[in-house]
């Protein structure tokens, strides 16, 4: 190794897999964003059914309403993915909720292809026992 104490490079690459956090949880905001297009549709035919399919032959209803439920709820599933990476990326900073971290590190694995290597990277790192000790887990 290049001379330094193994906490501080544990440190280091704690501070830095919270960085990342930081940005995964940017990302996911975002693109939990994309389902606006859906939601303004949904809102568009409910406001103004005549027109989405012109005067004699508008859409129903309950499909824009539809289109406004499944919207919003998967903005606000994304939101909340989103701000669930932030929590974990702050843990990581401040060295604390250890199983929290972990937890978080294996449902990031789903958010193809960041949070996949994100997680995995956050895994290994979690699992050294220098690190655990960081944490006051006991190996």
């Amino acid at each position: 190794m290049n001379g330094t104490p193994p906490n501080t490079q544990d440190a280091d690459q704690l501070r830095l897999l919270s960085i990342f956090h930081y940005i995964a949880a940017g990302l996911a905001a975002l693109f939990a964003c994309l389902p606006v297009i859906h939601l303004v549709l949904g809102i568009f035919m409910v406001a103004c059914p005549e027109k989405m399919g012109g005067p004699k032959n508008p859409p129903p209803a309950f499909l824009g309403w539809f289109f406004i439920i499944f919207a919003a709820c998967f903005i606000a599933a994304g939101w909340a993915f989103a701000a669930c990476l932030l929590a974990a990326g702050r843990c990581l900073s401040k060295h604390r909720h250890y199983m929290y971290c972990m937890v978080m590190a294996g449902i990031g694995c789903m958010f193809v292809p960041f949070g996949t290597v994100l997680g995995v990277f956050t895994i290994i790192a979690l699992m050294r026992p220098s690190v655990k000790a960081l944490f006051g887990v006991p190996t």
